[in-house]
């Protein structure tokens, strides 16, 4: 069960993360797209659990080139935040397949 504040730290890192994406990182995703999906915090707001879908890319090599980076993209992230966060989250990534499960459910709905 997730506390207002969790919920509101929840979505100022995946609003900003998707923006970082989009907008700064575009270069990390040649050819590809990543959307973060969800975030989830812990109760003492020190990790974050980041929840991204790729499409276009490989996502077990995308998702280790993100862990390699993940510093810099925490010093972004805290470059970001550091007037709403007193404590920017450690970053932990994980691939979201839930697109991957519904267009396959899709398509064993269409035969």
């Amino acid at each position: 069960m997730s506390t207002l504040r969790q919920n509101k730290v929840s979505r100022l890192v995946q609003k900003e993360m998707g923006d970082m994406f989009q907008k700064e990182a575009k270069h990390l995703f040649v050819g590809g797209l990543a959307t973060v999906t969800g975030v989830e915090i812990s109760p003492d707001l020190s990790i974050a659990k980041v929840f991204i879908s790729f499409l276009n890319l490989k996502p077990k090599e995308t998702l280790e080139m993100l862990m390699d980076k993940r510093a810099e993209i925490r010093n972004y992230l805290s470059s970001r935040v550091k007037q709403q966060l007193r404590i920017v989250p450690d970053l932990r990534f994980y691939i979201d397949d839930s697109y991957e499960a519904i267009m396959h459910i899709d398509q064993l709905l269409k035969k």
